[in-house]
């Protein structure tokens, strides 16, 4: 990977969902020498520090839901119009916005301020879930279920307005990928749209490598693409810090390899990494693995 300007913007967001603790995912994260990794990759590296919205994290109402059965729904939508603008101020500079979360509800906001300077944008979505849930097929009402259906133009129109009107990504330019935990609504939907998803089946099968050299192939044509990497992809026998986790999963080393592959390729211009949570971890060991993560998404190689 070339020399890249990258901006750290972190997300506390926990609004998306019940489990305190993971709106201090960012500053855990940087705990742990995020900035001087990246840093020493030789990337011009800028910590924007956190974005808030209205509502601090600290003070969620989980327990309240709207009309449409949505949780800290003012929240999310308070939040999410806050880091889409600072997202798209990144992208002016022509920085690359790294998002560091928060819970995966962040995405909306993250997602949409790239609409306005991408308009084919590709997204890989490596998660334990589908998160393509909506107000109606959604068993909780846990808006971090529901991200990738907002965007796609799902479900509560005021989410999907958010930062302009209308969706901001096609079926046609996701990849799903280590999913294994999906809701029956999902799976309908990913089938009835044809949107490409690689289960933890696929991964297993074919490995994380060819998976995501696959991916960057099916979606050569966007004109960016975007990372939205949740930790509950991984095995929870390498994580401990997250607040869903799924048996199963990727392991480190082969997410690694898998990442090293995707830095190489120039489409990538942006990242989400998502769903630490320091109060559910052993020892900050999932926040270390995070950096290496994020290590490995800026180009970084066994040798």
């Amino acid at each position: 990977m070339s020399v890249v300007k990258i901006d750290i913007i972190g997300a506390p967001t926990a609004f998306g969902q019940p489990k305190l603790g993971v709106s201090l995912g960012p500053d855990a994260v940087r705990f742990c020498g995020l900035k001087k990794h990246l840093s020493e990759l030789g990337h011009d590296v800028a910590d924007l520090g956190n974005v808030y919205g209205s509502y601090r994290p600290e003070y969620g109402t989980h327990d309240i839901k709207n009309d449409e059965g949505l949780i800290n729904f003012e929240q999310v939508k308070d939040f999410s119009e806050r880091l889409a603008s600072t997202v798209e101020a990144s992208l002016n500079r022509n920085h690359f916005p790294f998002i560091v979360g928060g819970d995966h509800s962040l995405s909306i906001g993250s997602i949409s301020g790239m609409a306005n300077k991408y308009n084919n944008l590709g997204v890989l979505w490596i998660d334990a879930h589908g998160d393509i849930n909506n107000s109606e097929t959604s068993p909780s009402g846990n808006i971090h279920g529901m991200p990738l259906g907002v965007l796609l133009g799902e479900g509560s129109e005021e989410l999907v307005n958010i930062h302009h009107e209308g969706a901001k990504l096609k079926h046609e330019n996701i990849v799903l990928i280590g999913v294994r935990d999906l809701d029956s609504g999902e799976k309908t939907y990913i089938k009835e749209h044809g949107i490409k998803c690689y289960t933890m089946s696929d991964v297993e099968r074919l490995g994380l490598d060819v998976v995501i050299t696959k991916s960057l192939k099916y979606l050569q044509d966007c004109d960016g693409i975007h990372l939205s990497l949740d930790v509950d992809s991984l095995d929870p026998l390498e994580i401990q810090g997250t607040g869903t986790k799924v048996a199963g999963g990727i392991f480190l080393s082969e997410m690694l390899i898998g990442l090293n592959i995707l830095s190489k390729t120039e489409l990538l211009v942006s990242a989400d990494l998502v769903e630490v949570n320091p109060l559910l971890d052993d020892c900050n060991d999932t926040a270390e693995k995070a950096v290496k993560i994020a290590e490995y998404i800026f180009g970084q190689s066994q040798l």
